[in-house]
C-alpha cells in the first residue's frame, strides 16, 4: 500500500487560456503606468469568451476587474434595440478581432489595449461658481475614468 502513494501520477498542466481560442493574453503589454490596475487583461482575467456574467457592479471598484474584452462587449450593448444581444456583440468583437489581426498581424488584444491607453482623456473641466456665475476649471480625469469614457 505505501508503494500505491509514490506512484502517484502528476498533475496534468492546464492549458494556455486563449480569447477565442486564438489569441494569448501573455504578451500583452499595459504601457501606461497609472492604466495597469483598471484594464484587466493579463493572466488572471483571461477568458475564452468575453461571457462571464459576473457582478462587476456589486461594489464601487469592482467593475475594474472585468475583462476588458468584456467590458468593450458590454459597451455594444447599449440603446434599446441592443439591450440583451451578448451574443450577437461577442459575435460582432470576435469578427472584429479577425479583421485586426489579418490587417495588422498583431494580437488584437494589444491593439484593443492600445488603443484604450491613447484615446483616454487626461484633463476635463468642471464648472466652479456660485450665485450664477460659471467658470470652468481644468482638472485630470481618474484613471478608472480615462478607461469608462474610452469604451
Amino acid at each position: 500500500m505505501a508503494e500505491d502513494w509514490e506512484a502517484v501520477p502528476a498533475v496534468a498542466e492546464s492549458p494556455e487560456i486563449k480569447l477565442f481560442g486564438k489569441w494569448s493574453t501573455d504578451d500583452v503589454q499595459i504601457n501606461d503606468i497609472s492604466l495597469q490596475d483598471y484594464i484587466a487583461v493579463k493572466e488572471k482575467y483571461a477568458k475564452y469568451l468575453p461571457h462571464s456574467s459576473g457582478r462587476y457592479a456589486a461594489k464601487r471598484f469592482r467593475k475594474a476587474q472585468c475583462p476588458i474584452v468584456e467590458r468593450v462587449t458590454n459597451s455594444m450593448m447599449m440603446h434599446g434595440r441592443n439591450n440583451g444581444k451578448k451574443l450577437l456583440t461577442v459575435r460582432i468583437v470576435k469578427h472584429a478581432f479577425e479583421i485586426i489581426h489579418l490587417l495588422t498581424g498583431e494580437n488584437p488584444l494589444q491593439i484593443l489595449v492600445n488603443a484604450i491607453i491613447n484615446s483616454g482623456p487626461r484633463e476635463d473641466s468642471t464648472r466652479i461658481g456660485r450665485a450664477g456665475t460659471v467658470r470652468r476649471q481644468a482638472v485630470d480625469v481618474s484613471p478608472l475614468r480615462r478607461v469608462n469614457q474610452v469604451r
